[in-house]
């Protein structure tokens, strides 16, 4: 690049780093995920592809979710990144477990143990602010 003098050029330069910088393909631009932390339990069954509804609270930082959105699960040094199907927002987990079907929530467990432990996970305040059904899809799982 050096042996040729119209690279020393001013305008050249900037023509040629513009077209660098706006020529990146998109396919290289990992894409922006949310990060949410799980218990190895839960993120072991989200890294096979088992579980296919996560289960949180209506937080405020998660009311703005949407279909298409990016989460990365970690647990620990392992992550798991995947796309959000669909969003659905229940009043209990009750409710959500009835809709949904405890087994794509956990397979591994029975529809009452999963309300216990979900439940112990958020207690009654948490579910008062509502519950959020989010159906994902498995696109990598790596452990570090």
């Amino acid at each position: 690049m050096i042996a040729d003098p119209k690279h020393f050029y001013r305008s050249y330069t900037t023509q040629e780093l513009n077209r660098l910088m706006t020529s990146r393909p998109a396919a290289h631009v990992a894409p922006r995920a949310r990060e949410m932390n799980l218990y190895r339990r839960y993120f072991d069954l989200v890294a096979n592809g088992t579980k296919t509804i996560e289960v949180r609270v209506q937080y405020p930082n998660l009311r703005n979710l949407a279909v298409g959105n990016h989460i990365r699960f970690v647990c620990g040094r392992d992550d798991a990144l995947t796309r959000v199907k669909r969003v659905a927002r229940y009043t209990s987990f009750e409710e959500m477990l009835d809709a949904e079907g405890p087994q794509r929530v956990d397979p591994t467990s029975p529809r009452d143990l999963q309300l216990t432990n979900i439940r112990h996970i958020y207690g009654p305040e948490k579910e008062a602010l509502g519950v959020l059904a989010i159906e994902i899809e498995l696109l990598d799982a790596s452990a570090s």
